[in-house]
């Protein structure tokens, strides 16, 4: 019969193997069985322990203020500044909860803590979990109930509205920051969301996302506009790129919206305005009966994946022959975006496929629904702007909002530095 307990020996020596953190969370959870306390919640070890480091850290930082440890000042020092107790203060820590701690003061009030600054009431990974769990979706009072059942820390809506009002500034500073001079292709769109004001109207909000010369996908702002989308509004959004420091984008890629290319040519002549192929194949579909599908589906294809634009006419030709007495419609759709949908036939296969669509801010549009969505309205204009903000800042794995991140396109960017080769960054006309 062999014995459950481990000799002392066997123990030490296990020990002896344990990184110092290791050990440590290792006598803490053994100090947590024998007293019988749980490790984590309102009452766990965790929080006496969260609170011990804390005390031991400030009494350090007053240690190193004096210039020497508690009862041991020297005789003949010049300072008369001491200890002079210590006052309680509640803090929040995203582990433990709600965890009081004995702050130390001296005689002259000079002592400004680090590690727990005057006036601060949370440990600052809790301001971040608020603003993460706010992006994504999560409203006030849900963010404030998850505090107190995970955390045992009541965090009042009133409290988390403070902190995610602390990102505004930085929104406005995001909003105005200058812009690369040259993008290989600019993707917009708009959403509509629901905002209080007198009574709830839905509003759009116009995004941008650009993509770099050197490969790098960049949000490049949100814009609050009014009644419907329009070409109207989308100019005072291209001029502001503009005036941030956008020189010249190779292609600008849309939905389709009537009179945006005129728009878009008055504010950089040499873009080229490329229609999404995968809202014309969509707009396509919702113009035939569901029984046809499948045949127009095949009947399509060979337009959008022409080898030249030649090719693809004679591929709609063709398709107006078969469908178009029957939807005429949907022939009519592709010939009034012809001028838009045709300019990528003209590139390399690698350009093509990365201008065909408006997949790279269709991605960025859901993860913008999923955090409205449980929110149904907001109350005000800002607020709505810094939800989504948040969520933009939120793929900004650098923190400052900027949401920028690789891609794997290094063969379209050199396709792209071949095609556009006298206009690309160090060319002459730069």
């Amino acid at each position: 019969m062999t014995s459950d307990l481990v000799s002392p020996r066997k123990r030490d020596q296990k020990a002896a193997q344990l990184s110092p953190e290791q050990a440590a969370a290792a006598a803490m959870v053994a100090e947590a069985k024998a007293r019988g306390l749980a490790l984590t919640g309102p009452d766990g070890l965790l929080k006496l322990f969260t609170k011990n480091v804390l005390e031991t850290a400030l009494n350090e930082e007053m240690t190193e203020h004096l210039g020497h440890e508690k009862n041991q000042a020297e005789a003949d020092r010049e300072s008369t500044n001491v200890r002079n107790g210590t006052r309680s203060k509640t803090v929040i820590s995203d582990a433990a909860g709600e965890i009081r701690v004995e702050v130390p003061q001296d005689r002259e009030s000079t002592f400004e803590p680090q590690i727990v600054k005057k006036r601060q009431r949370r440990l600052a990974d809790v301001d971040e979990i608020v603003l993460s769990l706010y992006a994504k979706g999560m409203t006030t009072g849900e963010i404030s109930a998850h505090f107190g059942e995970i955390y045992g820390a009541s965090v009042s809506k009133e409290t988390i509205s403070r902190i995610t009002d602390k990102v505004v500034a930085e929104m406005q500073e995001w909003a105005s920051r200058p812009l690369d001079a040259i993008y290989a292709a600019v993707f917009i769109d708009a959403i509509h969301i629901k905002v209080r004001d007198g009574q709830v109207a839905n509003r759009p909000v116009y995004a941008a996302i650009g993509v770099t010369v050197d490969g790098h996908k960049d949000v490049l702002g949100l814009w609050m506009g009014v009644g419907g989308e329009g070409a109207k509004f989308w100019m005072s959004v291209l001029v502001d790129l503009k005036n941030r420091g956008i020189r010249d984008v190779f292609f600008l890629v849309c939905d389709g919206l009537k009179g945006l290319p005129e728009t878009v040519t008055n504010v950089w002549p040499q873009t080229i305005v490329q229609t999404c192929i995968v809202h014309l194949i969509r707009n396509t579909f919702r113009l035939a009966a569901r029984q046809h599908w499948d045949e127009i589906k095949r009947d399509i294809k060979p337009i959008y994946t022409a080898p030249n634009p030649g090719a693809a006419l004679s591929a709609l030709d063709e398709l107006e022959e078969k469908w178009g007495k029957k939807y005429g419609a949907m022939v009519r759709l592709w010939r009034n975006a012809w001028e838009e949908f045709v300019p990528f036939l003209d590139y390399d296969v690698e350009i093509r496929r990365m201008i065909c669509s408006t997949n790279a801010i269709e991605s960025l549009n859901a993860r913008y629904r999923r955090a409205i969505r449980a929110r149904g309205h907001f109350p005000t204009e800002q607020a709505a702007m810094k939800c989504l903000y948040l969520v933009t800042r939120s793929l900004d794995p650098t923190g400052t909002g900027r949401a920028r991140w690789t891609m794997r396109w290094k063969p379209v960017i050199n396709a792209f530095a071949i095609t556009f080769g006298d206009r690309w960054p160090g060319a002459e006309t730069y």
